[in-house]
């Protein structure tokens, strides 16, 4: 049975207009009340930047044969159990006949500023990735199969996250990969390497201009990063686990 990508060209395109739409108006409605954020702060304090995502994710679980998996949203039962710390606050979580089927984190990164939020990104997904898998070594979830693991970024595609940047490294030589890339280029390579290091089943990396807000326009750097990789990715495991379940 082939996989059902649940329209997702189409539903991602939506996603990506809600998500700039809801970031206007999330930031007007703060303005109008006279008391908004600082900076590009009052785009984000709403909250419902990336829903469109989470439909689109849900969509795929019910169309590849969990339709009756629990799918949760809400805050109060977004936690899982970690080794390091007692808890962390997933996203979105998918459980089926008490076994975790898929944990999603969804992000996002909005100029003026990408130096230090990149870095401060790199180390959230990789300490909860670490977080996760260690405590599924130490039985936290009991005994069942690697559940899905999926990262997913959407980064501002402007003159500022394009651009090459230079990096101070006095002792010893930055990763040539590195070296002149703009965050954009960054974030794949991140992403590609959280992959191969088998932290996310799928780290994927998504590119938007500000006007996509009336188109839905985005793109990705490399195939392995694209967010057809991620849903496919994603499909894949929801089908592979439906029928394992029964």
């Amino acid at each position: 049975m082939p996989l059902d990508l649940a329209d997702y060209e189409r539903k991602s395109a939506e996603a990506v207009m809600a998500f700039w739409g809801n970031r206007e108006k999330s930031r007007q409605k703060q303005i109008e009340a006279g008391k908004s954020d600082q900076g590009e702060r009052a785009g984000v304090t709403a909250g419902k930047n990336m829903d469109g995502f989470i439909a689109l994710i849900i969509d795929i679980v019910k169309a590849n044969g969990l339709a009756h998996a629990q799918i949760h949203q809400q805050r109060a039962v977004l936690t899982l159990p970690g080794y390091f710390r007692p808890t962390k606050l997933w996203d979105m979580l998918v459980i089926y006949k008490k076994q975790l089927i898929a944990a999603v984190e969804l992000k996002s990164q909005v100029g003026p500023s990408f130096g230090n939020n990149f870095n401060n990104r790199t180390e959230e997904a990789i300490g909860t990735a670490h977080d996760l898998w260690t405590a599924y070594r130490e039985g936290a979830f009991g005994k069942q199969p690697r559940p899905f693991v999926g990262w997913m970024m959407l980064v501002e595609d402007a003159a500022a996250s394009r651009a090459p940047v230079r990096d101070s490294s006095p002792h010893f030589p930055v990763f040539k990969e590195f070296q002149g890339a703009s965050y954009l280029k960054r974030y794949d390579v991140l992403c590609q390497r959280l992959m191969q290091e088998q932290l996310y089943s799928t780290a994927a990396l998504m590119t938007s201009p500000r006007t996509a807000a009336s188109s839905g326009e985005y793109a990705h750097l490399s195939d392995m990063t694209s967010f057809k990789t991620f849903v496919t990715s994603l499909a894949g495991h929801i089908a592979a686990e439906a029928a394992r379940l029964g």
